[in-house]
């Protein structure tokens, strides 16, 4: 799976960064080289990357808990709304909303506002008020739809947050650190990976890197989900190896706890499918 998915970042290019004049110095870990005046990301950091986000990943949905998607810019939209759509977790592609997450309990109220308009709607009575108001109905809907359809479903907060572009999700990132919550990103060398808790290097402008990127993650939701239906039914293992690993994170520290726990396994699995790739990524590059 490795060799693939090596294989596959490569082919997305992911590892073609920013112009060498606008880059983040706090990114020079991940950064193999140059080419022309741009950065050459390190596949190894991707790769190492984007398993420690999928371990946690898996592991948070399989304790209950969900992931929220954000990936408001252009490029991101498709493939957010749609793996995050099949996997049935919540997603923002619109404008991020103020208070999203620290005021969730008045998304909620919309949310409840958008209900009753879609009842007006289906039920017809609508059609009962003046034609101004009826459309002013109707741009309230069409607007609260666009905002929130992607956490309409968004019952608690989340788990953890996945973001792409730091640098744009700026507020989402924000909120998600006053709340505790931990975060993952898709950092490009323009960015700053101390912003999320696990930064993945990559190419955040690329639709087939965001897409690889997304849809392994979203694998990895539909593996913590089939690990939380099998805790269901009554597996007496998995709870109790869940219960463990919460309370090794702790409260206050979960962020800390977690952050780069993976990195060494991730690292044993990346590293003879990244030396056979080496050479396709020096030839890509060139």
């Amino acid at each position: 799976m490795s060799d693939t998915l090596v294989q596959d970042l490569l082919d997305a290019g992911i590892h073609f960064g920013q112009r060498r004049s606008g880059w983040n110095p706090r990114m020079k870990p991940y950064i193999w080289g140059q080419r022309n005046r741009i950065h050459i990301i390190d596949i190894r950091e991707t790769v190492k990357g984007l398993l420690t986000a999928a371990k946690f990943v898996q592991r948070t949905v399989g304790e209950g808990r969900d992931v929220c998607f954000v990936g408001t810019k252009r490029q991101a939209k498709g493939a957010i709304e749609q793996h995050a759509g099949d996997v049935n977790m919540p997603w923002v592609v619109e404008r991020w909303l103020g208070g999203t997450l620290t005021n969730f309990r008045t998304i909620r109220e919309r949310l409840k506002r958008l209900e009753e308009l879609e009842a007006l709607v289906e039920s017809g009575e609508i059609e009962t008020y003046s034609k101004k108001r009826a459309s002013q109905l109707q741009r309230e809907k069409r607007k609260i739809t666009r905002n929130l359809q992607g956490i309409r479903n968004m019952n608690k907060l989340p788990g953890a947050m996945v973001v792409i572009d730091t640098a744009r999700e700026t507020n989402a990132l924000r909120e998600a650190r006053t709340l505790g919550i931990p975060t993952i990103g898709l950092v490009d060398t323009d960015g700053d990976p101390s912003l999320v808790d696990i930064p993945i290097p990559g190419n955040d402008d690329s639709m087939r890197s965001i897409d690889v990127i997304v849809r392994y993650l979203a694998a990895a939701v539909q593996a913590g989900k089939a690990g939380r239906t099998a805790a269901n039914e009554g597996d007496d293992s998995a709870p109790a190896e869940m219960a463990a690993a919460g309370g090794d994170r702790g409260g206050s520290s979960s962020r800390a706890a977690f952050r780069g726990e993976a990195t060494a396994s991730a690292t044993a699995t990346a590293e003879p499918a990244v030396e056979t790739a080496e050479e396709t990524k020096t030839e890509n590059a060139e």
